[in-house]
Order: C-alpha cells, then structure tokens, then sequence
C-alpha cells in the first residue's frame, strides 16, 4: 500500500463516544498522531445520551474518600454475578478490567477531566459477595461553552441539557414526595442559576462526559472528523494498517501506523441484524440511530470472531409514539411505590424494581409464557408524587395517549377494559399486590428487599419503600417493552483489546472497545455505569497496548 495512502497517523479510531475517546486521549497522551473518524454528523455517540455513571470497582475516588474495597472483592464480585459467559468474560478480561481502572482515572484527572464519586449507588446487586455501595463515578458538570463550535454537532443535545448528575437523579425523581428530594431539587436550581450567572452553559451525565473527554483530545491534537464511516479494513500480511472512509461520496485511505481501535456503538437500529441475532423485530432502542454495527460487519469482512451477539443492555422500556423516536428507558419509574407491572393477562411476572438488564430478560422469557403486551399500572400518588421520566413533556403525554401506549381510567375495572387485560385477573393481582405493601414483604418477587431496589424508593413509604398499595385512582397505564440502551454483542478480544479471530488468533493491528466488542460484563449488568466504565477502560488499554508495542 505505500504510495496509495491518502493521509497517515499512528493510530485510527473508528467512533466518538466514550470508548473512542479514551482511546484517542490515551493514544494522543502518549504522543501519538490520532485521527476519530465518526459515521455520522453528530459526535458522542450513545454515550452522550446517557447517564454518563462509569462502574469503576476500586477506583482512585474511593482510595481518597477511604471507601473499602480491593481487587480481590472487585474480582470475587464480577464472578458472582457474570460467571463464565464465554470467553468475552474470561478471568484474564476481568483482571485487565479491574487493573486498568486506576490507570484510566488518574490519566484522565491529570488531563483535567473532574470526576466525583456517586457515593450512594449501590452495585446491582450489593448483598453477593464483594457488592458494595459507591463504586460509580462521573463527570462534573461541563461548560460546553468551551467547546466552541463542537457543541453545536454534540449528540450530547439529544440528552438532558442541565448540570444534573447521576447523584442528583435518584432524589429529584422523587422531589415533590420527600425532604431529601425537596433539598436536591432546590440544590440544582441553584446549581442551574449559578451556571447562568456565571454565563455558562453547563450539562452532566453523558454530555459532560463526552464534552470532558472531547475537550482533552481536541487540546492534544486529535482530529475528530464526521460524516466518514468505515467501509473497509485495509490489511497487508494478515495485519490491519489502515482504513478506508467515506465522506460527501469520496473514498479516503488512511493509514494507521500503528493501529486501528473500533471504538463505536452496537447493531442497535440495524433491523436486519437484529432479526437474525436476537429474534427482536422493531426493537425499542434508546441507543443512537447511528449504531447500525458497520464497524463489526468490517472486522467480520477480515475474519474477526463474534460473541454474545444475541444479547443487549435490556431493561423495561415505554415504546416511542412516533416511528422516528426513540423508545424511553424506565429506571426510576418502576421501583417507585403505588406501582406494578403486568402482562396481558393481568398477572405480575418480575420484581419491577431489580436491575433493569434483569427485567428485560425477564420479559423475554414470559412473552414465550404469555404474549403479549405488558402495561405498568399506577395510582394518582404515582403519578403526583414522583418524577415520571416519559411524561415530563405534554406533548409527548398527548401522543402517547393518542397513540393508546398512556391510558387513563377511573377505575381499575374501566382501565383494564381499556388496554384489553382481564379486569377480574387484574383485580386479583392488585388485591394480592396491596396486602405485600401493608406487610412489606412481596412474597412473590422479593421487590424492596435488595439495596439497589431501595434505591429508587420512597423512604417515607413503610414498611417497605417499593411497595405502595394502587387502591386510589384515577389510574393510569403506560404501555412497557423490552427496550434496550444498545446491544452488548460484537467483535471478540483478549485482555489486551485486540481483536480475535476464531481460531483463538490475534489480529495484528485491530483493537475494540465499547459496544463494538463482545461485553466483558457477558449477560449481566453488576452496577451502574457497566456499560460505560469497561468502555472506557478498554479503550485506554488498547491505546496503552499500542503504545508499548
């Protein structure tokens, strides 16, 4: 290929989000020339639509708040709860994972990048050995104003476009029920006016933390280019050297001297691939549009291996009232009291408040039991009391209830006739769900008895936080799918981040991190931020990888 390349860098990174950044930076740092190419018109990726939480198990945060916890309890952990799902999840992927956590923070914190700890998110599942509360971190609000003209192309303005953070989320869902949700609520108007004042434009969660990252790599000379997906991977002796983009009709070869990292999102608008993975037809994704795995399908094309492609980050979702729109995560919602979940049969089938990756396979495995369509039914305390993410736009309340994915009724009796349940198998569920809340023992599905369940609760709510009675109307229903935050399946790598091919080999010159690659984390999802967090310490390790080699 020499004398056909158009440009030449050290390293090429396919992708803006959290895992290509990391791996731009780490790369940059280490005084390497880096270009990111993006598929889109927009950077940032599914990461600045987050909640920008990184799961980061003895992290530097905690050593300095002096929060127990180790490498060993970190492992123990991520063997309780991920297992042997194949060998994206092998011993040696964990310990790169959890060793390469400190390596990522403290490069990141003296590149200026301001982190803080999320002292009160508890693992998901915090009573297996090694769980603990507080592993989390994320970025301090950002002033995007910093960022000139990038702000203007950020996909970071289709998330929430205030200086909230993750540690605000879970007390403001519930600021018009509780004192402590009253405080933080008036703690981020304050925060909010602040930014004002000071003429700032401040964002948190995901778009600060791509907007933070973004702002390194451009301070260290990366070139970030957009509208260039990758169309091939350009090989010489078994070995990736470069890549060719697209842009306004015109091919470009790059080289890549000293390696490629696919850093970009999953398949999860890719109809066709989905369809033949996972068996989800029209899947209610909240990923970005732009993940449709053209960079798996070109590290396939070279002979890379796959995993877990039948898997996402599943979780409960209320289905867009528009073609065009995204499906709208439940989180908060469904853990809060005065509220369940049924099928189309009237009856509960899942703990409504266990981690959401859990929820999503357990509506997958009941729609085998009992097709259909689920609903979450609530009281008028649900509705009055708590933050509703779904509902906080009018116009989005009209289209859905136009749409008949929101149903109102007076009765349960009338409700139940509205989306088509059985109202004398609805009432019974209810009856039965009503006593669990004035025990405060669901018998059924042990909701409220975790950590992380109560999280999301309602403290004022006894005996138990989750569990309030649905006895008051008017009632409502929103309609409930398995949504997901992105597919967790892609291209297979060893501890390194190097790309495999099936026979076990290394691909020399590839690199992957992100939802580009098969999760470390296999079919579970151990605390928040697990999506994130190994995102954003593989790209650091494939840059570290590249760096050394």
């Amino acid at each position: 290929m020499n004398g056909q390349w158009d440009e030449t860098y050290d390293v090429v990174v396919g992708g803006t989000g959290v895992a290509a950044l990391a791996a731009a930076v780490t790369a940059a740092d280490a005084g390497m020339t880096v270009i990111m190419v993006e598929s889109t018109d927009r950077w940032g990726g599914s990461s600045s639509m987050s909640g920008g939480g990184l799961w980061l198990p003895n992290n530097p945060l905690m050593v300095r708040d002096r929060v127990s916890d180790s490498r060993d309890e970190a492992l123990t952990y991520l063997e309780e709860t991920i297992g042997d799902a194949g060998p994206a999840t092998s011993r040696a992927r964990k310990e790169a994972f959890v060793d390469g956590v400190a390596g990522f923070v403290n490069l990141a914190e003296r590149l200026g990048v301001r982190f803080s700890r999320a002292a009160d998110y508890p693992d998901y599942y915090p009573e297996l050995p090694g769980g603990k509360i507080g592993r989390a971190i994320e970025v301090e609000p950002f002033d995007v104003h910093a960022l000139g003209e990038w702000w203007g192309t950020s996909r970071g303005q289709d998330g929430l476009p205030a200086p909230v953070k993750t540690d605000d989320f879970w007390l403001l869902s519930r600021a018009w029920s509780t004192p402590g949700g009253m405080i933080r609520g008036a703690r981020v108007v304050f925060r909010v006016l602040g930014t004002l004042l000071r003429r700032q434009k401040a964002v948190g969660m995901g778009p600060a933390l791509t907007s933070s990252l973004l702002q390194v790599a451009l301070r260290l000379g990366v070139e970030v280019r957009l509208s260039s997906p990758i169309t091939e991977l350009v090989t010489e002796d078994g070995r990736v050297t470069g890549v060719r983009t697209t842009r306004n009709g015109a091919t470009r070869t790059i080289a890549a001297a000293r390696g490629v990292v696919l850093g970009g999102g999953g398949f999860d608008h890719n109809v066709e691939w989905r369809e033949r993975f996972q068996g989800v037809t029209g899947a209610d994704s909240s990923g970005s549009r732009g993940n449709v795995g053209s960079a798996i399908e070109v590290a396939m094309k070279i002979g890379a291996a796959v995993d877990l492609m039948d898997d996402a980050w599943w979780g409960g979702s209320v289905p867009s009232p528009t073609p065009d729109g995204s499906a709208m995560f439940l989180v908060s919602e469904r853990s809060m009291p005065h509220s369940i979940i049924v099928d189309g049969g009237g009856n509960r089938f899942a703990n409504e408040s266990e981690s959401y990756v859990d929820l999503g396979h357990h509506m997958f495995e009941h729609y085998t039991l009992m097709p259909g369509t689920c609903w979450m039914i609530t009281d008028i305390r649900h509705t009055h009391r708590y933050l509703r993410s779904y509902a906080m736009d009018p116009r989005a309340v009209k289209a859905m209830e136009a749409a008949g994915i929101m149903v109102k009724a007076p009765t349960l009796a009338e409700l139940a006739g509205r989306i088509r349940v059985d109202a004398a198998s609805l009432a019974v569920t209810v009856d039965r769900f009503n006593g669990y809340c004035r025990s405060g023992i669901d018998q059924d599905f042990a909701r409220g008895n975790s950590a992380y369940d109560r999280y999301y609760g309602d403290p004022l709510v006894r005996p138990n936080p989750n569990l309030g009675t649905i006895e008051k109307g008017p009632f409502a229903a929103v309609q409930v799918v398995a949504g997901d935050l992105g597919t967790k399946g892609g291209l297979l790598s060893d501890e390194y981040a190097r790309v495999l091919r099936e026979d076990g080999s290394v691909i020399d010159g590839l690199y992957v991190s992100g939802n580009n690659s098969a999760s470390v984390m296999g079919r579970t999802y151990p605390g928040p931020g697990s999506t994130l967090g190994p995102a954003a310490v593989f790209g650091y390790i494939a840059a570290k990888h590249i760096a050394s080699s």
